[in-house]
Parts: C-alpha cells; sequence; structure tokens
C-alpha cells in the first residue's frame, strides 16, 4: 500500500482548489459530482487533495456541519481492496463498509472506522 490522497472537506472546492494553486502551484487533476458532493483532485506529485464540497446534503454536509472544514479521511492505495479488507478483518478493525464499494473517479473503496484506527478514518481505494 501507498499514500493516495488526503480527503479535505470543504465549502467551497473552487475557491480552495484556486487557493491551493496560488500557495503550491498544484493544478487539478481530476473533477466530478458524485454522491451528493462536487470532488476535485488536486495533484501533489506523489498523492492527491481530494476537495469534497457538499452538493445535496449527505455526509459531507454533516461532517463540515460537526467539526467544520478540514480533513476529513486518509486514502491508502491497494492493488487488491479484497485482500486488504482480509486483513484488517484479522486484526478485528470495525469496518464502515463490509464490502468495497464505488468512489469517486471510478475507484473501488472501503473505509476503516476511526474507532479502531487512531481517530482518523481510513479510505482504502483501489485504481
Amino acid at each position: 500500500m501507498h499514500f493516495d490522497h488526503a480527503g479535505i472537506a470543504t465549502e467551497n472546492a473552487t475557491e480552495l482548489a484556486d487557493r491551493y494553486a496560488a500557495l503550491f502551484g498544484l493544478e487539478i487533476a481530476h473533477e466530478e459530482t458524485f454522491d451528493g458532493m462536487r470532488v476535485v483532485f488536486l495533484d501533489c506529485g506523489n498523492g492527491y487533495f481530494e476537495l469534497l464540497e457538499p452538493t445535496d446534503g449527505g455526509t459531507i454536509a454533516q461532517y463540515i456541519e460537526s467539526n467544520g472544514a478540514g480533513i476529513h479521511h486518509l486514502a491508502l492505495a491497494t492493488d487488491d481492496i479484497d485482500d486488504a479488507l482480509d486483513t484488517v478483518r484479522t486484526h478485528d478493525v470495525t469496518l464502515v463498509d463490509e464490502e468495497p464499494r464505488p468512489g469517486a473517479w471510478g475507484h473501488t473503496v472501503a473505509f476503516l472506522h476511526p474507532a479502531d484506527t487512531g481517530g482518523i478514518l481510513i479510505e482504502l481505494v483501489e485504481h
């Protein structure tokens, strides 16, 4: 596995993407509307910032309402998400997703519950 992206909850993905472009020279690698949110991936060279802007309520809107904007999750890429989930299960980690599901950018994803990962929502992502 390797680091894939940091998911960042924001109320305005365009504004934040522009700010990161000006500050860090990051460019948009991909953007789409997916699952009640606008998703913008900024290329950091060895990973991405995934900007998550709620468009239709949902979990990101709830997250921002409860916690404010900021880091929502960290993602690790794997070549075999089913195998990765099997490994996680052997360590008694609570899964948010018992089975992989479709994610943004056509990826397959599954989330691990923060209660068992040091308070961090971890996403496993298979490209």
